[in-house]
C-alpha cells in the first residue's frame, strides 16, 4: 500500500487507526449538548454586560486548543443497524439549539439597538460574540436542510435566513452535493486556487445557480417560476423578516451593518467549505460519467472538542458518501479511503488566508493523494485548470487537449472561445460521432475520407478568401484582428482533426497553408485598399509579397514564421515603401497572439521590403553558405494591374542559376552538419541526416543541376528528391514534415518528446504511422541514418 496521502495533524493514533463501535444513548449523546451552553452565556452577557461578557467571548474561542488537548474521537455507530428513532437524544441538541438562536439573536439585538444601558464597547462585544455564535448557524442549518420531515427543512432554511443566505438551502443539496469535485462545482476549489480568488466567485455563483435550480425543479413540473412553491418566495420572506425586524429596532443604518455580519458568517463557512474539498476532483470515466463521490474526495478531520461542539461537521468525506446520513451516523474512515487534514478545523482557518502558506502546506498533500488514490493518471492539468471550471461542458475536450496537446491546452486557457468550434457545424459535420458505422475502421475510414476532401479540395486559397471576405471589417488594422481570430478558428479546428486522427500531418500541413496564404492576402488587400481610399492609386509597377520558406512550399504547421518578400518598385518609391510599412504592420499584428503564426519580433528582418531592383544584390550579400531563400520564393499577392510578379520570377530564377554556377559557394552548401551527435525524436530536425540535412542537401540538388529544377518556385524537399529519383530522401523528407507538423501541434519549438505524457507519445507515434512511441523513436534513428547515407553518396562533401 502507498504511503497515505496525509500525515495525522497531530500527537496519538488518528481515526483510522483506532475507531472503536459506540450505542446511541442519553450518554453517549451528553457531549452534544456542549453547545447549547453558549446560550446562558450570552445570555447574562446581554443582561449584564462587562465582564459578563467575556465567558461567552472564551468559551467560544477554545475549540482549537481543546482539540489539541482532548485528542481524536474515534468513535463510530453502525449506521446499518441504527433506526432514527434511536437518535432521539443526539436530535434533541439540534432542535433545541434551533429553536434557542432565534430569540438569542432578537434579545442580543434588542439590547444593542433599544436598550441604552451599554456603553460602545460593550455593544460592539456583544455584537460580535453573536456574529461569532452566528457562524454556527452554517453547522445547524446545513444538518437541518439534509432531514427528511419538511418542518426540519423549513427550520433550516429560517435560519440560514438569519444571516441573509438562505439561498444555501438549495445550492448546496442540489447542485454541491450532485456535482462536488467536478469543474461544474465551483465550491470545490481546484489546487492552485487561493481563497481570496474562490470566495467571490463562490459567492456569486451560489446565488445564481441556486435561483436556476429552482427555476429548472419548477418547469420539469410544469409550473411557472412565481409559482408560490418556488423556495425563494421562502427565502425572501426570511430575509426580509429578520431585516425587518433589525429595521424596526434600530432604523435603516442598522440593516446594511446586520447584513455585512451575516456576510462575515458567510465567509466564515465558505473558509471551511473551501478546504474540505480543495483539490481533490472526481475523475472522468471512459463511458463519459463522473466517478462516484466517495469519502476520498472530502478531506476529513475527528477532534473530539469538535464533534461535540460542531455535531461531527468534521466527517465531512462520509457526510458527501452518504448526504441522508443523521451526523450520529457519520463515520469516520481510514487514511486509506479519506484524507485527513494536516490540523485542526482552527489550524486551517489560521493558514486559509495566507496563500502561499497554504499552497505550501496543502499542494504536496493533494499530490501525495493523487498519487495514492489514482496513480494511473499523469496529468492533472485540465483537473487543476481555470478553464475546466469556466467550461465544464466541455470537460471532455478539454481533458483530451490537454492530456495529447499542451501546446493547444495553453491556447484554450487563453482563448476558452476556441472550444465553441468544436460544436460548430463546419467541425461536427466531418467528425462523426462514434456508432454510425458497422465497425469503428469504417467511421475512421469515413471521418478522414470527409475531413481530406474538405480540407485538402474544397477550401483551398479561393475557396477560403471568399469565405473570409464575407466578414465585416472597417479597416486594415480591424481587418488583421478579425483574420486572425478566423484563421484561430480554423487551425484550431484542423488541430482538432489530426489529434482525433481524422488528418494525417501532411493534409494538415495543406490546410494550414491555404488558410495561412488566404489570411495573408486578405490582409495585404485590406491595406492597399486603405491606402487607396486615402492616397489615391499605387504606381502602375505596384507591390507584390512573397511568400519565402516553408508557407511557400506548402510546408506549413502550427506556429509557423511569416518569412516573406515585400517587392515594389523603386521609381515611386516613398509611395510603395509606404504601402509596404503598413504591411509590416498589418502582418505584425495578424501574427499577434496567433495560432496559426508565430509572432514577428520587433525590428526582425522576416518580413522585408526593398525594391526589385535590389534583389539581386541583397540575394548575393544574404548567401555565405546558407540555403538562399528563394530556392522556395512564391509571390501570393500582387496589386493589380502590376507586372512585378513576372519580374521578379525571371530574377529569382537568374539569381538562382548564378548560385548553381558559383561551384565556391555550392562547396560551402554542402557542408557537414555542425552536430552530428544529437539523437531522439526531437532532434529530428538537427540530427545527422534529419530535416536540417534533408532540406540542405534538396536545395543543393535545386541549384546545382537548375534547369527543370528551378521551374518550380518553392518546391518541398520531397518533390526535389522525386525529381531526381532519390526516394529514401523523398520519403524522409515527407517523416520529417510529419513529425514536424504533429510536433509542433503538441508542443512549442524545443518540445522534449521522451518527457511527454503517453498520449503526447501516442499521438506522435500515430501521426506518424508507427504503432508506440518505441516503434517512432527506431523509425527516426533509422530514417536518419540512411538519410545521411544518401546524402553522402548524393552531394560532394567539401
Amino acid at each position: 500500500m502507498p504511503q497515505s496521502p496525509v500525515a495525522s495533524g497531530g500527537s496519538g493514533p488518528s481515526g483510522a487507526d483506532a475507531t472503536r463501535s459506540i450505542e446511541p444513548s442519553i450518554l453517549t449523546a451528553l457531549p452534544h449538548y456542549l453547545p447549547l451552553v453558549v446560550f446562558p452565556l450570552i445570555l447574562l452577557g446581554a443582561l449584564h454586560g462587562g465582564w459578563w461578557l467575556l465567558p461567552p467571548l472564551v468559551f467560544m474561542s477554545v475549540a482549537g486548543y481543546l482539540d489539541r488537548a482532548l485528542g481524536r474521537d474515534g468513535q463510530n455507530m453502525d449506521p446499518s443497524n441504527t433506526p432514527e428513532h434511536r437518535l432521539f437524544w443526539h436530535n434533541l441538541p439540534v432542535w433545541s439549539w434551533s429553536f434557542l438562536w432565534p430569540p438569542t439573536l432578537v434579545f442580543g439585538m434588542w439590547q444593542i439597538l433599544v436598550g441604552d444601558q451599554f456603553s460602545i464597547w460593550e455593544c460592539v462585544l456583544l455584537a460580535i460574540i453573536l456574529t461569532m455564535e452566528a457562524q454556527a448557524v452554517f453547522v445547524v442549518g446545513h444538518e437541518m436542510i439534509h432531514r427528511r420531515t419538511t418542518w426540519e427543512r423549513r427550520v433550516g432554511e429560517f435560519l440560514l435566513a438569519s444571516v441573509s443566505y438562505p439561498q444555501y438551502a438549495t445550492e448546496h443539496v442540489y447542485i454541491h452535493h450532485a456535482l462536488v469535485g467536478t469543474p461544474y462545482d465551483v465550491g470545490s476549489a481546484p489546487k492552485g486556487e487561493s481563497f481570496w480568488k474562490y470566495f467571490p466567485k463562490e459567492v456569486v455563483h451560489n446565488l445564481i445557480s441556486s435561483w436556476e435550480v429552482a427555476r429548472e425543479r419548477l418547469s420539469r413540473r410544469r409550473l411557472p417560476v412565481w409559482h408560490y412553491d418556488n423556495p425563494f418566495w421562502r427565502y425572501v420572506i426570511g430575509v426580509a423578516f429578520w431585516c425587518g425586524l433589525v429595521f424596526w429596532m434600530g432604523g435603516i443604518w442598522a440593516v446594511p451593518v446586520f447584513i455585512v455580519l451575516g456576510l462575515s458568517c458567510v465567509f466564515s463557512m465558505k473558509m471551511s467549505n473551501y478546504f474540505q474539498h480543495y483539490g481533490l476532483r472526481r475523475v472522468r470515466l471512459d463511458n463519459g460519467r463522473w466517478e462516484k463521490a466517495m469519502p476520498r474526495h472530502s478531506w476529513s478531520a475527528d477532534w473530539k472538542f469538535s464533534n461535540w461542539m460542531f455535531f461531527n461537521m468534521q466527517r465531512h468525506a462520509d457526510h458527501h458518501a452518504v448526504a441522508s446520513r443523521q451526523y450520529p451516523l457519520l463515520q469516520v474512515s481510514g487514511l486509506d479511503e479519506s484524507p485527513e487534514l494536516p490540523g485542526t478545523y482552527a489550524d486551517m482557518m489560521n493558514i486559509v488566508l495566507r496563500p502561499k502558506r497554504w499552497f505550501e502546506k496543502m499542494d504536496p498533500l493533494v499530490d501525495q493523494w493523487r498519487e495514492h488514490f489514482y496513480p494511473e493518471i499523469h496529468d492533472w492539468g485540465p483537473y487543476d485548470s481555470p478553464l475546466a471550471a469556466a467550461r465544464p461542458d466541455a470537460f471532455d475536450a478539454i481533458l483530451e487537449i490537454f492530456g495529447a496537446a499542451p501546446r493547444l491546452a495553453k491556447r484554450i486557457e487563453r482563448n476558452p472561445e476556441l472550444l465553441d468550434n468544436l460544436q460548430d457545424q463546419e467541425f461536427v459535420d466531418l467528425d462523426l460521432p462514434k456508432g454510425f458505422g458497422p465497425d469503428e475502421e469504417y467511421e475512421s475510414i469515413a471521418r478522414r475520407g470527409l475531413a481530406r476532401v474538405y480540407w485538402t479540395y474544397e477550401m483551398d486559397v479561393p475557396e477560403l478568401k471568399g469565405l473570409v471576405a464575407e466578414l465585416p471589417v472597417a479597416d486594415a488594422r480591424e481587418t488583421a484582428e478579425i483574420v486572425r481570430n478566423w484563421s484561430n478558428d480554423k487551425a484550431f479546428q484542423i488541430g482538432m482533426h489530426v489529434m482525433r486522427g481524422n488528418l494525417f500531418p501532411a493534409e494538415a500541413s495543406t490546410a494550414l497553408s491555404n488558410l495561412a496564404e488566404a489570411s495573408i492576402s486578405t490582409v495585404l488587400a485590406s491595406v492597399v485598399a486603405d491606402y487607396v481610399d486615402r492616397f489615391g492609386t499605387l504606381s502602375v509597377s505596384g507591390v507584390a509579397a512573397v511568400l519565402l520558406g516553408d508557407l511557400a512550399s506548402r510546408e506549413a504547421y502550427p506556429g509557423v514564421g511569416i518569412d516573406m518578400l515585400l517587392l515594389h518598385d523603386g521609381r515611386r518609391s516613398g509611395k510603395n515603401e509606404q504601402v509596404c510599412r503598413s504591411f509590416q504592420e498589418a502582418l505584425a499584428d495578424l501574427a499577434q497572439d496567433s495560432l496559426l503564426f508565430s509572432p514577428v519580433p520587433p525590428g526582425s528582418n522576416a518580413i522585408l521590403a526593398l525594391p526589385l531592383s535590389e534583389l539581386a544584390d541583397h540575394a548575393r550579400n544574404s548567401t555565405s553558405g546558407d540555403v538562399p531563400a528563394l530556392t522556395r520564393a512564391r509571390c501570393a499577392f500582387e496589386y493589380e494591374g502590376s507586372d512585378i510578379a513576372d519580374r521578379f520570377e525571371e530574377a529569382r530564377r537568374q539569381i538562382l542559376a548564378e548560385c548553381g554556377a558559383d561551384e565556391s559557394f555550392l562547396a560551402r552548401l554542402s557542408g557537414q552538419t555542425r552536430d552530428p551527435a544529437e539523437t531522439g525524436v526531437s532532434a529530428y530536425a538537427r540530427m545527422r541526416g534529419g530535416l536540417n540535412d534533408v532540406e540542405k542537401a534538396a536545395r543543393y540538388l535545386q541549384l546545382s543541376r537548375g534547369g527543370s529544377y528551378l521551374d518550380d518556385p518553392a518546391p518541398s524537399a520531397a518533390a526535389v528528391f522525386d525529381t531526381a529519383g532519390a526516394e529514401p530522401l523523398a520519403q524522409a523528407a515527407i517523416m520529417w514534415r510529419d513529425l514536424q507538423g504533429v510536433m509542433r501541434l503538441v508542443g512549442e519549438e524545443g518540445f522534449d518528446a521522451t518527457a511527454a505524457g503517453p498520449k503526447v507519445k501516442a499521438l506522435l507515434a500515430n501521426a506518424c504511422g508507427q504503432e508506440d512511441f518505441d516503434a517512432l523513436t527506431s523509425a527516426v534513428a533509422e530514417t536518419a541514418s540512411r538519410a545521411a547515407e544518401r546524402i553522402d553518396t548524393l552531394v560532394p562533401r567539401a
